[in-house]
């Protein structure tokens, strides 16, 4: 059994701790996390312990055993992110890919990346590409010929309709769609059950139904 040690806490951090638990093949031995303390322990009813800050992955790299995952999102400071983790000198191959068994992919139709969480009955369509270090959260849905680029976050019952491209390190909010044909632009932010009809600028934040500018971010 391999061991995993996750980038983050509370929340996604723990969604990718239970589905690589359900997996059966990695031992989760902590969190790297940047604001709760070390020997703290995160979880209500599985908990695991906080063994270190980011940087601390450099403690634990030379153990070719261990394998890592980014268990956070950006949300607001998707770029700040983003350029924290593509500094991580951490091989593709080192990162886990977590793919819940009740997520539908059709076998063989689809490229998926280093490092992806698939959460469950999530649903891939032929023919997409899944960036590494992309999330997708349970129930969501990637119609064909669609684009995830890396680090980019599709949250609960989305749906990112065909034909579409999703830029690095966006966050698509819980219940929103996004219409076929449309792109969205690196690090910008869709809300929760915004519908989206036109291409997305960068760095933009968009709500509502249809979807308006709501923000520029620096």
């Amino acid at each position: 059994m391999r061991k995993l040690i996750i980038f983050g806490g509370p929340g996604i951090g723990m969604i990718s701790a239970s589905i690589a638990k359900d997996l059966g093949y990695y031992d989760v031995i902590g969190f790297l996390n940047d604001e709760i303390k070390i020997g703290e322990k995160v979880g209500l009813f599985q908990q695991y312990p906080v063994i270190g800050n980011s940087m601390d992955y450099l403690n634990y790299i030379e153990d070719l055993d261990v394998d890592f995952f980014i268990g956070y999102v950006g949300m607001k400071k998707e770029k700040e992110v983003f350029n924290k983790i593509i500094n991580f000198k951490i091989p593709s191959n080192r990162y886990a890919t977590l793919i819940h068994p009740s997520a539908i992919i059709p076998k063989g139709y689809c490229k998926i990346g280093h490092g992806v969480l698939i959460a469950p009955l999530a649903q891939l369509s032929p023919d997409t590409i899944i960036g590494d270090n992309c999330i997708l959260l349970g129930n969501s849905f990637i119609g064909h010929n669609t684009v995830l680029d890396v680090f980019a976050h599709i949250a609960t019952n989305a749906v990112v309709g065909s034909n579409v491209h999703i830029g690095k390190a966006v966050h698509i909010g819980s219940n929103a769609t996004i219409k076929e044909k449309v792109n969205v632009g690196d690090f910008s932010l869709v809300g929760s059950g915004a519908v989206v009809l036109h291409d997305v600028d960068v760095n933009t934040i968009v709500v509502g139904n249809p979807a308006k500018v709501l923000k520029i971010k620096e």
